[in-house]
């Protein structure tokens, strides 16, 4: 069965996943984060995806996203969110805050290291040799595989990354990050990560090798 997709943000990264959702035929609905009875709908979905700017994370109550599987589809802007160090911080990534935030939900990060241009205009059918992929971050297995199904069927293919912390990976200032590339080329981008600029500034906070940063993750 189609997943129906609730979408939080109704800003225009927001509304491109919604378009894609429709495009795609899947039942889609999407609030803001100051509407109760229009999140308390949004948060019964079976994929909600937060798409809200991430300073404006604790103006979601985490009681209504409980037991949600919940997208991460946020970055970290010094522009937006002002000076955090919380979600600065090297030794954890914005998604594991995110998952602190909404402790009783399940938190998948994905979307977010492609622009809302990309979103729209780069979707392409499954074994177009074209086709953009995009990385999957996760602690849980079966919520990886639900969120991949739905990658796949807004034109994306998509390319697990491993747990929730491997989505330092995907953030700003990496070379994923805005990467046009099919699915074999980001693997081979993760696969060098360590060796990566920020690869070694994560690495050097967390006081290891960065040889041995993939089994952090």
């Amino acid at each position: 069965m189609a997943p129906r997709v609730g979408i939080l943000g109704r800003g225009r990264f927001g509304g491109v996943i919604a378009g894609l959702c429709v495009r795609a035929g899947l039942e889609v609905d999407s609030t803001g984060s100051g509407d109760a009875d229009a999140l308390a709908r949004v948060a019964t979905a079976d994929i909600v995806i937060l798409a809200l700017p991430l300073g404006r994370l604790e103006t979601v109550p985490p009681h209504a996203l409980a037991g949600a599987l919940v997208v991460d589809a946020t970055n970290h802007w010094w522009e937006l969110d002002g000076a955090r160090p919380d979600l600065e911080d090297p030794r954890t990534s914005t998604s594991e805050s995110v998952q602190r935030w909404l402790a009783e939900s399940r938190v998948v990060k994905a979307f977010g290291h492609a622009s809302a241009w990309e979103l729209e205009n780069l979707g392409r059918l499954a074994g177009d040799p074209a086709r953009r992929a995009l990385a999957i971050a996760g602690d849980h297995p079966d919520d990886v595989a639900r969120v991949g199904a739905l990658v796949d069927a807004l034109g994306f293919d998509p390319v697990p990354i491993g747990p929730l912390a491997a989505g330092a990976m995907v953030e700003p200032g990496t070379e994923t990050f805005g990467a046009d590339v099919g699915a074999e080329e980001l693997r081979e981008i993760i696969a060098r990560f360590p060796r990566s600029q920020r690869g070694r500034v994560i690495a050097r906070a967390r006081g290891v090798d960065p040889s041995r940063l993939p089994a952090l993750w």
